[in-house]
């Protein structure tokens, strides 16, 4: 299975195309969780609509570590709209154009999958 994902780093988007191997990729066996069990998932957020009509998604999961901006600040393309937290990285979600900020869909700490909508500009 082929995944696609954009990934910004510093400001600078990246396409990227990854696949996935099927079968046994590695003959070292997996370790097992050594807790006897693992917290619960947090529930899924419903989805609210959204405020503008242009949608700033992430590319890559992690945790929301900042949030640079605020509703009805003005943004140019490229700009930090959310920085997240992810494999020890802060990675910047840039603004995909020029706009402003009509809502921000996370909080600091919330855990965001690729391609989720954390903010929207009109």
């Amino acid at each position: 299975m082929i995944k696609q994902y954009t990934i910004t780093v510093n400001g600078t988007s990246y396409d990227v195309t990854v696949e996935e191997k099927t079968g046994a990729a590695s003959t070292a066996p997996v370790a097992a969780p050594t807790t006897p069990s693992a917290p619960a998932a947090p529930a899924a957020k419903p989805a609210a609509p959204a405020a503008g009509s242009i949608d700033v998604r992430t590319g890559a999961a992690g945790k929301v570590f900042n949030i640079p901006t605020s509703v009805g600040q003005t943004v140019k393309k490229g700009d930090p709209v959310i920085i997240i937290e992810a494999m020890k990285m802060e990675i910047g979600v840039t603004a995909p154009e020029d706009g402003t900020i009509a809502s921000i869909d996370v909080a600091v700490g919330d855990m965001v999958e690729s391609g989720d909508v954390l903010a929207t500009l009109s």
